[in-house]
């Protein structure tokens, strides 16, 4: 079982946390869009995903991450950020947590490696899922307003004709 303390200190540090990834996204060269997402839009989805980590880890369902990062890749699409910066910054978002998983350490527990590994492999398995349904949230919405453009562009090339 995923260490509770682990995932506690992870959720408590969920403010910080969030507000370090956003440093990171904002100075990152592969995610330039993103100086176009409010930093705030971007702070308050990367916390709720940090506050609520044990629920999504263990509670939710395929269907609920594909259902929220559908969405997230949705509005990434709206904002016109690139696909892959989209992906770069979920990559960041997971970082930032391992970095602070290795970060802790609880002197004197044979078990803390194996239950980081534990924790780390569950980390793996959310953000793939994420970064999954990341890309068809953004594929779906770029589709969507590719079919809203095109009838727009062929009228313009009836009247060019």
């Amino acid at each position: 079982m995923v260490t509770y303390k682990l995932v506690q200190l992870i959720q408590y540090h969920s403010n910080n946390l969030a507000a370090g990834l956003v440093r990171q996204a904002q100075v990152s060269e592969r995610a330039g869009a993103y100086r176009n997402v409010p930093p705030q839009e971007l702070h308050d989805a990367v916390c709720e995903i940090y506050r609520h980590l044990g629920t999504w880890l263990m509670n939710k369902s395929e269907s609920d991450v594909e259902q929220r990062y559908t969405a997230i890749g949705g509005r990434r699409a709206e904002q016109n950020v690139p696909l892959s910066e989209l992906v770069w910054v979920i990559i960041l978002t997971k970082r930032n947590l391992r970095e602070f998983i290795e970060d802790m350490s609880f002197p004197g527990r044979l078990m803390d490696l194996e239950e980081k590994h534990e924790l780390s492999l569950l980390l793996d398995q959310f953000f793939d899922q994420a970064i999954h349904a990341a890309v068809v949230g953004y594929e779906w919405a770029a589709e969507e307003r590719s079919k809203e453009d095109r009838p727009a562009t062929e009228n313009q090339q009836r009247k060019a004709s």
